[in-house]
């Protein structure tokens, strides 16, 4: 019994040995990436490279979304006939226009998704224009207006809050700020069209013919 008992002391005592000896402890040698990172970031300090200089004159807000805290541009001072509630001052119901007058807002072409699935109380609610709505009905504030897109573009909120979609301002450097989907996109019509290059190319295009 002490024999077996000693054995299995001998052999664990091997094992331990092996994967010692295994290991790799040489300079610039590490057991996976986690290790590497932190080795050859401890004496790092920072960087004084900043965006502060390139967002002056940028109205902005502290949002958190997840584990991510960062500013966005502050949009409601932006839009030219916000407060909407300086013209729609009554239920939407009362304001609608007949036939023969010429509709509010006429040059505003929805172009987002099949009209049987978004119209433009999708997003407004007639009763709360000053605020934009969920699909559920709830208030969404018109600076946090990528609550709103989230709700259908996950996939594009989730890389947006990591800082993968989307332009941010100076890259990463502190304090990080990120452009919004409606500094980039059209929230009417998100869709970019086809154009040519600035810079039309037309030596190229002889060559090629």
């Amino acid at each position: 019994m002490m024999n077996k008992h000693i054995t299995h002391i001998l052999v664990g005592a091997f094992i331990l040995l092996a994967t010692l000896l295994s290991c790799k402890h040489g300079e610039g040698e590490y057991h996976n990436i986690t290790d590497k990172i932190e080795a050859e970031s401890k004496n790092y300090h920072g960087t004084s490279i900043s965006s502060e200089s390139l967002i002056e004159g940028i109205h902005t807000v502290e949002i958190t979304e997840g584990n991510h805290t960062f500013l966005i541009p502050e949009r409601k001072s932006q839009i030219t006939s916000y407060a909407c509630t300086e013209c729609h001052n009554r239920p939407l119901s009362e304001m609608q226009n007949t036939q023969s007058a010429k509709k509010a807002h006429w040059d505003i072409k929805l172009a987002h998704a099949d009209l049987n699935t978004m119209n433009c109380i999708t997003c407004h609610n007639g009763n709360d224009m000053d605020n934009l709505q969920s699909l559920t009905g709830n208030s969404i504030d018109f600076n946090r207006s990528h609550k709103l897109c989230a709700q259908c573009h996950t996939k594009q909120f989730e890389d947006w809050k990591g800082g993968a979609h989307g332009k941010k301002v100076a890259g990463w450097a502190p304090p990080r700020v990120s452009m919004t989907c409606v500094n980039c996109h059209n929230p009417h019509k998100p869709g970019f069209e086809s154009r040519w290059p600035s810079r039309f190319n037309t030596q190229k295009v002889k060559e090629r013919e």
